[in-house]
């Protein structure tokens, strides 16, 4: 890098930061800052997300959905940081982004993997929360869709990494492997939704996946699943090769 490029980079980054200098020490209307996040700098949406106090429609939420994904990481993992607080508050706004959240989960920044999953707990809870019958079928519908293309998913890479072929490269293993991982993570929360004899299958191939983060994954699922066609899986695992694979399956069986 010359002489030239560092000089570009740094007044870059002085604009950036006077930008976010601004809207945090300026008081800006609600209104501004849906726009600031709709037609922004990179620096104007990532403070603007992290300013606004709510979401007063479903309009304001596509908007903050729009970027959770396919965007600046910047803006991607401050968005992710607010996503529990904004559902929380309206979870009827984002019953419509089973899509975005599945590739939000799969982020290639881990904190917006963990955010993502961590708010989306709250929409699993909704379906056992006491609301009117509409409220219920609306994310009762939600659980379903978002658990369908989980498991389409979840399947279609466990399939790959199950196969690989070192000669593939190691990225492109590690790239796989590490969507799967949180994926995986991702069936731990909504297990009561998925079609058992589906994960039966993804479980019995992420159970041989050389990578162990993986089997300790599935063992993790397993601990939620009394079903007696998981046994002879749970066997297997519980005397698997590494510890603590075997450790996630050591204490009794207690679902949550």
């Amino acid at each position: 890098m010359n002489t030239d490029d560092l000089e570009i980079l740094n007044k870059k980054y002085d604009k950036d930061f006077n930008q976010a200098l601004n809207i945090y020490e300026n008081d800006y209307s609600h209104e501004d800052l849906i726009n600031f996040l709709k037609n922004g700098t990179v620096a104007e949406k990532q403070t603007a997300v992290l300013k606004l106090d709510n979401l007063k429609s479903k309009s304001e939420a596509e908007i903050f959905m729009n970027n959770l994904t396919g965007c600046d990481g910047k803006i991607r993992e401050a968005v992710s940081f607010r996503l529990k607080d904004f559902i929380v508050e309206n979870p009827e706004y984002f019953v419509d982004y089973a899509e975005i959240f599945l590739d939000a989960v799969v982020d290639i920044n881990g904190n917006i993997c963990r955010n993502t999953i961590f708010a989306l707990k709250y929409m699993n809870t909704c379906c056992h929360s006491e609301r009117s019958e509409e409220s219920h079928k609306i994310f009762f519908e939600f659980c379903e869709k978002f658990c369908a293309e989980l498991l389409r998913r979840s399947a279609e890479l466990a399939k790959k990494a199950k196969n690989f072929d070192i000669q593939e490269g190691k990225y492109k293993i590690n790239k796989e492997i590490f969507k799967l991982y949180w994926y995986l993570e991702t069936i731990c929360e909504f297990v009561d939704y998925v079609d058992k004899s589906e994960l039966l299958e993804i479980l019995n191939d992420t159970g041989q996946i050389i990578d162990y983060t993986i089997r300790e994954k599935t063992a993790k699922i397993l601990t939620k699943l009394d079903d007696k066609e998981f046994e002879k899986l749970k066997t297997q695992l519980k005397n698997d090769e590494n510890y603590y694979v075997r450790r996630i399956l050591a204490t009794p069986f207690s679902k949550p």
